[in-house]
């Protein structure tokens, strides 16, 4: 993911709003050692697999639903993921194409036995119409073609999706350029390769291309490790809980820059400790940090990409 590495890097250069600490950077990764943890694709739990098809289908209807809990403070990525887990158990056409386009928001919630309205609902659904439409017309109402069309690369993946599917195309503007993120798209990757243990529908030649996925969690957990560091404005709106405006320059630097800082502990990793490590495995290291810490000041925007 070339595209977004060097985006990121170009809002990391000039970012006025959030700053990549070199110094903590070094301190984190000479505190690391050993202390990484293998954190597995757990989809003995929360998440559907078979081995097959219906869970590609599964997790990229996941995928696309993979945004913007925070509004509803009872919600959480793990109600979507056993949510949609058990609609499948219980009817295995739940999330075919022909299905996915005609769904309603009073569906969803029910699929979920979420008792309200959820947040972004019109948009969940519209995204959900969306990917039903298109793989129907491209890939045969299947998600395993799609995943099959791209020759085991990740990258070519989310290319893939970006084009097919506008709903993850998770560009910003930024200073007079276009910046790339692809969020959902890169997860939906490393949902495959870690749900299929690298074999199957989850073998890319070159899953080290993808970054960190920059939700609202993963800055949380590198700014308490004292990797980013916030203007005194930013802080105060994100200590007070305030929301920040969905493709504004903090919300793009928040991202951007946290894509940056784990791409350079990961040079710093390889070079120091000399360890080769994915920013996939990065990733899930700081989100279940994050999660375990529920306490740390998070970034609230209504964005379908945050």
């Amino acid at each position: 993911m070339d595209q977004v590495k060097a985006t990121a890097a170009f809002v990391a250069n000039r970012s006025s709003h959030v700053v990549v600490d070199s110094a903590g950077l070094e301190k984190v990764v000479e505190n690391i050692q050993d202390k990484i943890p293998k954190i597995e694709w757990d989809f003995e739990g929360i998440h559907y697999f078979d081995n097959g098809p219906l869970t590609v289908q599964y997790l990229f209807v996941l995928d696309t639903l993979n945004f913007c809990f925070w509004p509803d403070k009872n919600l959480n990525y793990d109600d979507l993921a056993s949510g949609l887990k058990e609609a499948l158990e219980n009817d295995k056409s739940v999330f075919d194409a022909d299905h996915l386009q005609k769904i309603t928001g009073l569906q969803l919630r029910n699929l979920l036995k979420w008792p309200r309205p959820l947040p972004l609902e019109d948009e969940r659904v519209r995204l959900l119409h969306e990917v039903g439409f298109e793989l129907e017309r491209s890939f045969g109402g299947q998600a395993s073609n799609l995943v099959e069309s791209c020759g085991r690369s990740a990258a070519k993946l989310v290319a893939t999706i970006a084009s097919h599917f506008p709903g993850f195309r998770d560009h910003s503007v930024y200073k007079g350029h276009q910046i790339f993120l692809y969020k959902r798209a890169q997860i939906f990757a490393a949902d495959l390769y870690g749900a299929f243990k690298g074999q199957g529908y989850g073998e890319f030649n070159d899953i080290s291309s993808i970054t960190i996925f920059a939700d609202y969690i993963v800055p949380a957990m590198l700014r308490k490790l004292g990797v980013l560091k916030y203007s005194s404005t930013l802080a105060s709106i994100i200590e007070s809980n305030k929301e920040i405006v969905s493709g504004s320059e903090e919300e793009v630097e928040l991202r951007a820059c946290s894509i940056y800082a784990v791409e350079k502990m990961r040079d710093l990793i390889s070079v120091k400790l000399g360890k080769q490590v994915l920013s996939v495995e990065l990733d899930l290291w700081l989100w279940a940090y994050g999660v375990q810490n529920p306490s740390l000041p998070h970034h609230r925007t209504l964005s379908i990409y945050y």
